[in-house]
């Protein structure tokens, strides 16, 4: 609404495209890279969910509260990518101001094509970070009969989450992919997957 996407993207790409399309840090790296750990997490995660309760420690999650996270990451994941594939919106490196076919439709404009391939919304990549976002609520937002839990650990998992779905975000928006707002978006959508399914479980 603001038109700030196209002001932010016309400070990194041309007419002729986007000089960091196919930067080997940004797009090796960064984007591919960042992939690969997210499902190496992904796994983890999995692992940490269904780990037997005589090998935890004392002080661990109840096993219904490691599962909710779980199963919240892959709605949160399912989510994005089910917007995704519906999505007529095309990704910046297609706009017809860097050398593409398409004209930028507002995302709230259901239904309208922009002339270009669409399934640009929201932005996959910072999902790979922001999809996790449920991990921080067992402490930040504990069931009652719980008691208390230290807030700190869920705030440092809340800040790797933001800090790694906004650098994913960072970087294709570097690479002509995504503009800002389709990564505000894709944290919008994980963060309200997991704090509504969260209480409808836990509360």
């Amino acid at each position: 609404m603001s038109g700030l996407d196209m002001s932010v993207m016309r400070q990194i790409g041309s007419a002729s495209g986007f000089a960091l399309q196919h930067d080997w840090l940004l797009e090796r790296i960064l984007h591919e890279g960042m992939r690969q750990a997210a499902t190496v997490a992904f796994a983890i995660l999995w692992l940490w969910a269904l780990w037997p309760k005589r090998w935890r420690s004392r002080d661990a999650l109840p096993t219904r509260e490691r599962l909710t996270v779980a199963g919240l990451v892959v709605l949160s994941l399912v989510a994005v990518n089910l917007i995704k594939n519906a999505s007529l919106t095309s990704c910046p490196w297609d706009w017809r101001a860097f050398g593409g076919t398409a004209d930028p439709v507002a995302h709230w404009r259901l239904g309208v094509p922009d002339g270009g391939p669409g399934r640009c919304f929201p932005g996959g990549h910072a999902s790979s970070g922001f999809a996790f976002f449920a991990i921080c609520l067992p402490w930040l937002m504990p069931p009652q009969s719980a008691g208390q839990r230290r807030q700190a650990i869920g705030l440092r998992w809340l800040a790797a989450v933001l800090l790694a779905g906004f650098v994913a975000g960072a970087v294709q928006t570097l690479r002509g992919a995504h503009p800002p707002s389709h990564t505000l978006w894709t944290l919008l959508i994980c963060a309200g997957v997991s704090i509504t399914g969260w209480r409808a479980l836990h509360t």
